[in-house]
């Protein structure tokens, strides 16, 4: 009988863990110990949750920069942030203070591929990929304009303040507005020699929000994410960024899409040649997607375009665009329209075969004549991952013959389908539901799998 056991602890971890277990003698035994083993103490002490380990850590880091990486992936740890942010050393009598700390860059973002100090950091002019791009070119930004009569001019200002990289999410909680203050305050308190470096932003109401995010530096920001709020509020955010990667607007209001404030919207977006993912949901762009296209970047990624009342004609534009042969994801969920005539969807999924990864057409009110004429255009969409077009009126007899297509595309592995009509008494996406037929169906769908040898495909309802 044999039983899982855990590999035995190497005599460093022990070591490790036996200091972690004095919290006063690790912390006094970082002045003594080599440089190379912060790493592995770091990463011990924020698993552990010793916070006075990680503030005297962060006083006496060795290295130029500091990731908390994937560490930060599983879970917030929140006290453990706190008391990084609380221990950073930047005014320049405090790290004399302390024996000097080489810490410039604390990147607290949780990221799943970084290390938790760029292992190529050995030179003498230390480079941090992950460091801001924008702060790089011009080194004295908003943050020394606070400064106070304790340093007197800009110019008495290190040359190359430090660097507190984050990602910030308001959403309404007390959590998120205490760690926008302790934020804020630290940068005050820092006098110009902080940099407080926000790449992904996350607001949920933005009217709440709106007096505390000026402090914020704008062109920093990549991705920014607004949920809740008017389009006059959002172009306020906007005007301030020109380096976004990736933007996400939701439940946006305004007025008139032939008013200035819509032109003001298209005109922010125009500046943006780094956008690579657009996301508007509960953004009614009726009739006006074609101005939207014709200022987005050519190469653009990612257009997710649910709820947003999009026409034929629209479909109709969004077909012969430039970006409708460069997407890898699309999302077209929750628009509704009259298929009569799939002609433009047909095209657009021609023209998106050599570059779509990911598509969604949920709730689009797609029946079985518009599935047929789109089977040939989707099986030739050779590099989809993810198809999910749930919700839709689909009949049984269609359901199979899109599984027989679909299932000759190898890089396809996951599959969210609609339930047919017949498992319903009337047909309704939340309508009375007949488990013993939608069994049958799962079980034929798995068998017909297991048929053609695609076990590596997973077939789901949204119920599922």
């Amino acid at each position: 009988m044999t039983m899982d056991r855990k590999d035995p602890a190497t005599l460093l971890e022990l070591a490790i863990q036996s200091l972690l277990n004095n919290e006063p003698a690790a912390i006094h035994a970082l002045r003594e110990i080599p440089r190379e083993l912060f790493p592995p103490l770091f990463t011990a002490a924020f698993k552990g949750g010793c916070k006075k380990t990680l503030a005297a850590m962060v006083k006496t880091w060795p290295f130029f920069c500091l990731h908390i990486g994937k560490l930060g992936v599983q879970e917030a740890h929140d006290e453990c942030l706190k008391a990084m942010i609380d221990g950073l050393q930047v005014l320049p009598e405090q790290n004399t203070a302390t024996g000097g700390s080489k810490l410039k860059i604390l990147d607290l973002r949780p990221q799943s591929d970084c290390r938790t100090t760029c292992s190529h950091i050995i030179t003498k002019s230390p480079v941090c990929f992950h460091s801001c791009p924008y702060f790089q070119n011009f080194p004295l930004k908003r943050e020394a304009q606070h400064s106070t009569a304790n340093l007197g001019s800009q110019s008495q200002l290190p040359r190359n303040p430090t660097e507190l990289v984050v990602d910030i999410s308001l959403d309404n909680t007390l959590r998120a507005t205490e760690f926008l203050c302790l934020l804020l305050n630290k940068v005050e308190q820092s006098i110009g020699c902080l940099h407080l470096c926000c790449r992904d932003l996350q607001i949920y109401k933005l009217s709440k929000y709106k007096n505390k995010v000026k402090f914020l530096n704008m062109l920093c920001i990549d991705h920014l994410k607004v949920d809740q709020a008017s389009l006059s509020e959002a172009n306020k955010l906007l005007s301030q960024m020109v380096l976004l990667d990736s933007l996400t607007l939701s439940k946006i209001t305004f007025r008139s899409l032939n008013g200035k404030v819509f032109r003001t919207f298209l005109s922010h977006l125009e500046r943006m040649d780094n956008l690579q993912e657009l996301h508007l949901s509960y953004f009614c762009i009726r009739d006006h997607l074609h101005e939207v296209l014709r200022v987005l970047p050519n190469d653009l990624d990612f257009l997710n375009l649910r709820f947003c009342e999009l026409s034929y004609r629209d479909f109709t534009f969004l077909s012969q665009s430039h970006q409708a042969t460069h997407l890898k994801l699309l999302n077209l969920s929750n628009n509704p329209v009259s298929w009569e005539d799939s002609g433009p969807l047909r095209i657009l999924l021609e023209n998106l075969s050599g570059t779509l990864q990911h598509l969604e057409l949920n709730h689009c009110l797609i029946a079985d004549s518009t599935v047929s004429a789109l089977i040939p255009a989707l099986s030739r969409c050779s590099h989809l991952r993810v198809f999910s077009f749930a919700s839709n009126p689909i009949t049984m007899s269609m359901l199979m013959r899109i599984v027989q297509h679909l299932t000759l595309l190898m890089e396809l592995k996951y599959v969210f389908y609609p339930i047919p009509v017949h498992c319903y008494e009337q047909w309704h996406p939340h309508g009375n539901l007949d488990q013993q037929k939608l069994a049958e169906v799962k079980a034929q769908l798995k068998m017909m799998l297991h048929r053609v040898q695609r076990n590596d495909m997973n077939w789901n309802t949204f119920s599922e």
